[in-house]
C-alpha cells in the first residue's frame, strides 16, 4: 500500500496474503473520552498511549476553543490543563466533523453553568439521534434551547440535580453524557439500561481515580453519587479493540498472518467466536498480544451486530469483506445503526455479491418494518478485482473495509477521501 500525497489517497495493489506484525493505538472510542472526562477536573490530567489519530487532534481542538491547554509531551502522551479555561462556548470550526461536542455539554455546565456547542454531524450511517443526550441534560436541571447551529445550555446558576435516568437504548455515547453529568451532580444519580462496553468501563474507572463514586449494578445499571469536584489523573488508554479485530478480518480475507500487539484479549469479547466460525484462527503469543490468520478454508454464517457483549457494529464492515471469501451464503443484520450498508455497492462494483434487504435477517430489531436496509446477503466465495474509477471513502469504519477490499482484489485500487480512515487510524 502506498499513499498518493497530492491528492490524498491510497493505492493498494492486493491479490496476495499480508503479512506482518502492528501495535494496536489506544482506542478511539476510549481516548477521544477520556480528553474530555480530563476537563471535568480541576487540576492537569496526564494521558499516555494516546494515538495519534485525527479525531484526537479534532478533540485537542475542540478544548482548545475553549481556554483549556492541550499538549503532546512525548509521542503517545498528552497532558490536558482544564483549570486555562475561559468561555462556555466552544468555537473551533472542524469540532462539527465528529459527534464529540455533546459531550462537553456537562463539561460546560459544570464548569460554566452554560455551555454552546455546535450542531453535529458525523459518519452518514443513521440519524444517530442527539435528542437523549438533550433529554439527560434537562432531567439534571439544565434548560436547552436548540438553534440552528447550535445548543445552548443553562443550569440558571443552579448546580445540576442527580436524577434516575433511563436510556431507551444502551447508547454508548448517551451513556457517557449521563455520566458526565451525573458525577459532579448534587445527589445520587441512577442510569439505567446503561451501555457497557470495555471503554465505558474504562471511562468508569478513570472517573473514579479522579474521585467520582459510581457503583455498578446487574442490568445495566449504574449508580452515581456526586460530588462537588473532581481532581486531575493519570490513565492509559486502552488498546483498540476495533482496529485489533479489523486486522484480524484483513489477516483471514488474504490468507496472511498478522501479530497485534497490544490488546486486551477479552475486550474483543463474541468477535473471536464468529472468527472461529468462519474459519478464522488466533493464538496467544504473550500478554496482549495475538496472532491471526486463515485456519481452514471459510465457511458462511449468520450474524447479528449488537450492544456489548454483542457483536460490535464497527466490527461489521471487515467481517462483511470477510465473509465474501466464505464459500456460500453468509446473512449480516444491523441492528444498532439503521442505514449502515451503504458501503456494500462500492464492494459489489469490485465483484462481491451482496443483496441488501429491509427484512430483519434475524430477531426482529427496532429497525422491523421501518423500510431500512438494515439486513445483507452475502454471496461467496468471489473473487474481488480492482477496478480504474477512485474509490471514496464514505465513513471511518466502512473505509476500512475498503480497504480490506482492496488487499483481497486483484490489481490496484484507489481509495480516496482517506482523512475518513485516518480519524480513526494512524
Amino acid at each position: 500500500m502506498t499513499k498518493n500525497t497530492s491528492y490524498n489517497a491510497y493505492q493498494i495493489t492486493g491479490g496476495q496474503p499480508v503479512n506482518g506484525e502492528i501495535r494496536c493505538f489506544g482506542a478511539k472510542n476510549f481516548a477521544t473520552k477520556a480528553m474530555v472526562a480530563a476537563c471535568l477536573g480541576n487540576s492537569p490530567t496526564t494521558l499516555t498511549n494516546m494515538p495519534p489519530i485525527g479525531d484526537v487532534d479534532i478533540t485537542a481542538n475542540l478544548i482548545k476553543s475553549f481556554g483549556a491547554k492541550v499538549e503532546w509531551t512525548d509521542t503517545n502522551t498528552l497532558r490536558i490543563d482544564p483549570t486555562t479555561a475561559k468561555t462556555h462556548k466552544v468555537t473551533t470550526p472542524d469540532s462539527r466533523s465528529n459527534r464529540l461536542p455533546i459531550l462537553m455539554l456537562p463539561v460546560l455546565l459544570h464548569n460554566f453553568g452554560k455551555a454552546e456547542i455546535p450542531r453535529l454531524d458525523g459518519c452518514a450511517i443513521g440519524e444517530r439521534a442527539v435528542d437523549i443526550h438533550e433529554s439527560a441534560a434537562m432531567a439534571f436541571g439544565a434548560e436547552i434551547t436548540v438553534k440552528r447551529t447550535c445548543f445552548v445550555a443553562s443550569t440558571k446558576g443552579k448546580r445540576l440535580k442527580g436524577t434516575q435516568f433511563q436510556l431507551h437504548y444502551p447508547s454508548v455515547g448517551a451513556t457517557e453524557t449521563c455520566l458526565f453529568l451525573a458525577v459532579r451532580a448534587e445527589g445520587t444519580s441512577i442510569i439505567k439500561n446503561a451501555a457497557i462496553e470495555p471503554e465505558i468501563m474504562e471511562l468508569i474507572t478513570m472517573l473514579r481515580a479522579m474521585g467520582a463514586i459510581i457503583f455498578l449494578s446487574p442490568n445495566r445499571e449504574i449508580k452515581i453519587e456526586g460530588v462537588p469536584e473532581l481532581t486531575g489523573t493519570t490513565m492509559h488508554a486502552i488498546g483498540d479493540r476495533i482496529e485489533a479485530a479489523s486486522w484480524a478480518a484483513l489477516a483471514c480475507a488474504t490468507n496472511g498472518s498478522i501479530t497485534v500487539d497490544g490488546i486486551r484479549p477479552n475486550t474483543l469479547g463474541n468477535f473471536l467466536s464468529y472468527y472461529r466460525q468462519v474459519g478464522g484462527g488466533f493464538e496467544y503469543l504473550a500478554e496482549n498480544k495475538i496472532r491471526f490468520f486463515q485456519a481452514r478454508e471459510l465457511s458462511p454464517i449468520m450474524l447479528e451486530t449488537d450492544v456489548y457483549p454483542g457483536f460490535s457494529t464497527d466490527w461489521q464492515q471487515p467481517f462483511t469483506v470477510l465473509l465474501t471469501q466464505a464459500k456460500g451464503i453468509s446473512a449480516v443484520h444491523e441492528t444498532v445503526y439503521e442505514s449502515r450498508f451503504g458501503y456494500t455497492k462500492a464492494l459489489n462494483q469490485l465483484g462481491a455479491k451482496i443483496q441488501l434487504s429491509k427484512e430483519c435477517l434475524g430477531a426482529k430489531c427496532r429497525f422491523a418494518d421501518h423500510g431500512h436496509d438494515h439486513s445483507a446477503l452475502i454471496m461467496g466465495k468471489t473473487e474481488l478485482n480492482a477496478i480504474d474509477t477512485p474509490m471514496e471513502v464514505p465513513d471511518l469504519r466502512a473505509g476500512l473495509g475498503y480497504l480490506i477490499a482492496a488487499a483481497v482484489a486483484n490489481g490496484t485500487t484507489t481509495l480516496t477521501h482517506i482523512e475518513r480512515i485516518e480519524r480513526g487510524y494512524g
